[in-house]
């Protein structure tokens, strides 16, 4: 008994120990079965493309697969080998309406291809994967990605649309090698049948006919494949916190607030929220691209913690999402990876600023230093009040000129960013504000610069974003730092939480002496990619003020996800949209905000 105990304390603690004991991952059957049906797919495709493949070989093996009815049908292979490799995706993933599909579609294919070619073998195939797949039917019980419906009736309809049209165009360009005059309907008929692989009323002289139909035949395939792409896609629904959320997180943070710093980001309300089964911790999430991505550690106390990662992982299996979470604490990290067997990976490190270490005095901050009296020499002043102490008038200009200076059109901001200013529930929010009266003043007065910061418990705050005048003199972000710093003590404030510097440690070891290659080289990939990405520059801005450095990690299944998490997270971030836009009559009718959510949330983008 005492050894089985040490066992399985031992597969708790250690994640990877675990998988190897307990053995493969739950998802390994469909899994299993998603790889038959994209190698029959596979197959049917290239039997449907390449003549040469459908007369070699492998001929005798390809030709008795689901789709494959013969030569006079390649286009009809081809797409029945397309939508079976578009099902494995979601066969993949466990999801229901896949498995509805292919459980549709086999059956057809069996039947088509033993009325066709009166094949028993082809027939036995299909019947042999469909047995698995109502075997193994209890695995696929994935429910579907919100909004997947929608999306995949729009795409259905403007490419049907566009198909028919386009057809037009290729039907009717061949004036003389066309027999006959054929009328517009004649046309209309043809295009419709070449859509989906038959030939139509309209005949053409030489090898056009083939050239004609192959072109339709692709155009049917488009629409097919862009159409059962959106439909089983992971797509990530509206998440949105509800009043009454909202409230029961902020009765937590009043409680737990102070033991991390990116516990007010929860806030943000395109997040949504799963609760601990006692209601004493709660874990905020957004789904991107599958991804069911949380920020930060679970909010609320942390022996209720292991209840909301539960609720978290079950929900994240009910849809076949991928689980991970961006930026938790150390402590944050060793729970997750306690609790259900993920990994963690060292992100980057955050900065805090302690105010009873900070002074402007020393040589380390001579250059802060300079650059803060300079500045205040050509006239700027600072401000810095809590957001309730703001008069509505200038609080709305705050806001006006906060979205005016963002610089992108897309938000940016998710894991460390709340999304809004002024709100009347956020008045615990810090505001620094840099002022200088022009002979000519902008549309916003003598504003030149804001910094927001949220509650970080009751005694801290944490770096919501950083917006500035382009006409500004640089420099303007360090002044409002240090300002926030100085006016720290009279507003009850011991803590400052400065921007999250990505792979700091990496950066950091990699230009001291005795450095080794490798970590020379990774050095000098960051380095590189700090052209398009705000990597060395973060961490040498937030190098300035001589923090302490916090380690944020990112909590993960297998490695073979991150590439896809990283993806995710950057949708979330705003880095980059991969979204196709809905047409206005099939968009989502959401409920207005709760509070107005003016401005946006970028927590170190601008470091000028």
């Amino acid at each position: 008994m005492t050894s089985l105990s040490h066992i399985l304390a031992a597969c708790r603690s250690h994640p990877r120990l675990r998988r190897v004991l307990l053995g493969p991952r739950p998802d390994a059957v469909p899994a299993l079965i998603a790889k038959a049906c994209a190698a029959i797919g596979l197959l049917d495709v290239l039997a449907g493309v390449f003549a040469r493949f459908r007369h070699s070989r492998m001929h005798t093996v390809a030709e008795v697969l689901p789709g494959a009815l013969g030569p006079f049908a390649a286009a009809l292979s081809l797409s029945t080998g397309l939508l079976l490799l578009l099902l494995a995706h979601g066969l993949r993933r466990r999801k229901r309406r896949a498995w509805r599909a292919a459980v549709v579609l086999l059956p057809a294919g069996a039947v088509s291809q033993f009325a066709y070619r009166h094949s028993a073998f082809g027939l036995l195939i299909s019947l042999a994967l469909l047995t698995l797949l109502i075997r193994h039917r209890g695995e696929f019980a994935a429910l579907p990605d919100p909004r997947s419906r929608w999306r995949a009736l729009s795409n259905f309809l403007l490419w049907g649309t566009a198909s028919i049209l386009i057809g037009l165009v290729i039907v009717s360009v061949h004036g003389r090698r066309t027999v006959g005059d054929p009328s517009l309907a004649d046309r209309i008929t043809h295009v419709l049948y070449g859509l989906f692989g038959f030939e139509g009323p309209v005949d053409y002289d030489g090898p056009t006919s083939w050239t004609v139909g192959f072109s339709l035949g692709a155009l049917g395939l488009l629409t097919a494949l862009t159409t059962i792409y959106f439909a089983f896609r992971p797509e990530h629904p509206a998440a949105h916190l509800t009043p009454q959320d909202e409230d029961r997180l902020r009765v937590l943070l009043d409680k737990h607030g102070r033991r991390d710093s990116l516990g007010h980001f929860a806030l943000r309300r395109d997040k949504a929220v799963v609760f601990s089964p006692s209601g004493k911790a709660a874990v905020t999430y957004r789904v991107v691209s599958g991804v069911m991505l949380a920020s930060g550690d679970p909010i609320g106390d942390v022996e209720a913690w292991p209840g909301a990662i539960e609720r978290f992982m079950d929900e994240a299996k009910a849809h076949s999402w991928t689980p991970a979470v961006m930026g938790c604490s150390e402590t944050g990290g060793e729970v997750w990876t306690r609790e259900t067997g993920l990994d963690a990976l060292e992100l980057g490190d955050e900065a805090v600023v302690d105010v009873a270490d900070f002074s402007l005095s020393g040589r380390a901050m001579r250059n802060v230093r300079q650059m803060v009296k300079r500045i205040e020499r050509a006239g700027y002043e600072t401000r810095v009040r809590r957001i309730r102490d703001l008069g509505q008038a200038e609080l709305e200009r705050i806001r006006h000129a906060a979205d005016d200076w963002r610089g992108t059109d897309t938000e940016r901001g998710f894991s460390m960013a709340l999304g809004r200013i002024g709100d009347p529930d956020d008045g615990d929010c810090l505001i620094a504000t840099a002022h200088k009266t022009d002979d000519q003043p902008g549309p916003y007065g003598d504003l030149k610069a804001i910094l927001h910061f949220v509650p970080w418990g009751t005694d801290g705050v944490s770096l919501d974003l950083m917006r500035r005048d382009r006409s500004a003199d640089p420099g303007m972000n360090e002044l409002l730092i240090v300002a926030a710093l100085e006016a720290a003590p009279r507003l009850g404030i011991a803590r400052v939480s400065l921007n999250f510097a990505m792979f700091r440690s990496a950066l950091a070891r990699g230009e001291k002496i005795g450095a080794g290659p490798v970590l020379r080289a990774w050095r000098g990939l960051l380095v590189f990619l700090s052209r398009w990405f705000q990597i060395e520059s973060l961490y040498k801005f937030n190098a300035k003020f001589r923090p302490r450095w916090e380690p944020r990690f990112v909590v993960y299944r297998t490695s073979s996800d991150l590439p896809r998490i990283g993806l995710a997270a950057m949708q979330a971030e705003g880095f980059i949209d991969l979204a196709l836009p809905l047409p206005g009559f099939l968009r989502r009718r959401t409920a207005a905000p709760r509070a107005c959510t003016h401005g946006t949330a970028e927590r170190g983008l601008h470091t000028a």
